[in-house]
């Protein structure tokens, strides 16, 4: 796939206002879903229980749950594992106690001949690792604005730190929408995607500086949107064929990955997507409507200076 700047009528600056209201709209509905309906947190930031069971031949989820209702146990939620998915392992928000614990065991010992694994999350442990992936996402976050302002200038960094605000809210947005467990595999899911996207963004600034470079003078708006434009062209065609190639290798994983890895899969995908995006139509325009705004503060100070100056030459005189 590629695409020809020179003859190509593509004008991404131009439909800006279209690609921030969709983006505007779709993240305003992700902050309602998330101060009404929440994030569904699993247990790795929330206190409960895991309960690995064990079997010699391959379990069905519906199983599981049979099972653990027979003797008056409902988990909230159950996913297999395995080669073979012989492994069920499901989970008890809020936790179970010593004695619940030893007749799970107890039961699943007498019906498939191997003890489950029981496991607890304590709320001390669960807040931890809260605490912990929100200052890995920041730490990750302020680096970057630091690499980006100084490889390029302040204002590239501030438009991608943006654009990887909006990549995060909308992998938390469709999480609320779809009300998918959030686990620590979410969180490398994340980071993930922020790597991802900023290495995209940069490319894209990067072309946008070399164009804007070869330019003798760029004064007015027009003029900055066309080198946008221009860039945003060139890098197009590897922006889509290096996503998809990702994609691709995701969406296997969310396919025949099992259980055990849809939410990091899922997540991976919905944060190319929305990466790819914003890459293309939130960075690269924001940059340009800021850079246009310092280039009219730059041209007026000029003005004002040279007024003052011949408004002293003419004291003078």
């Amino acid at each position: 796939m590629n695409f020809d700047h020179e003859t190509s009528k593509l004008d991404f600056v131009r439909h800006r206002k279209t690609f921030f209201g969709i983006s505007i709209a779709f993240l305003l509905t992700g902050i309602i879903l998330l101060a009404t309906m929440g994030l569904n947190l699993g247990i790795d930031f929330e206190s409960g229980t895991t309960v690995d069971v064990l079997t010699e031949e391959a379990v069905t989820a519906e199983e599981i749950e049979n099972e653990f209702q027979s003797i008056g146990f409902e988990p909230d939620d159950v996913v297999l594992a395995g080669d073979n998915n012989e492994i069920g392992r499901a989970s008890f928000i809020g936790g179970l106690d010593q004695q619940e614990s030893l007749q799970i065991q107890s039961h699943f010992e007498e019906e498939y001949g191997a003890v489950p694994n029981v496991s607890t999350v304590s709320p001390i442990v669960g807040q931890e690792l809260a605490q912990n992936a929100i200052i890995s996402v920041l730490i990750a976050t302020v680096g970057i604005i630091i690499y980006v302002t100084i490889r390029f200038e302040l204002l590239y960094g501030i438009a991608a730190i943006v654009a990887l605000f909006h990549d995060a809210l909308f992998i938390l947005t469709v999480f609320a929408i779809l009300q998918m467990e959030v686990n620590i595999p979410f969180i490398a899911a994340v980071l993930t995607i922020i790597g991802y996207s900023i290495n995209d963004t940069i490319v894209t600034f990067d072309r946008i500086r070399e164009n804007l470079e070869r330019e003798e003078k760029v004064e007015t708006f027009e003029k900055l949107a066309q080198v946008v434009n221009k860039s945003l062209v060139q890098t197009l065609a590897r922006s889509i064929n290096t996503v998809l190639t990702v994609v691709f290798a995701a969406g296997a994983l969310l396919v025949f990955g099992g259980d055990g890895l849809r939410v990091f899969s899922l997540a991976l995908v919905v944060g190319l997507a929305a990466g790819t995006y914003s890459s293309l139509f939130i960075a690269a325009q924001l940059w340009c409507i800021m850079k246009y705004r310092s280039i009219k503060r730059k041209l007026a100070k000029q003005a004002d200076e040279e007024r003052k100056l011949a408004l002293q030459e003419n004291g003078t005189t």
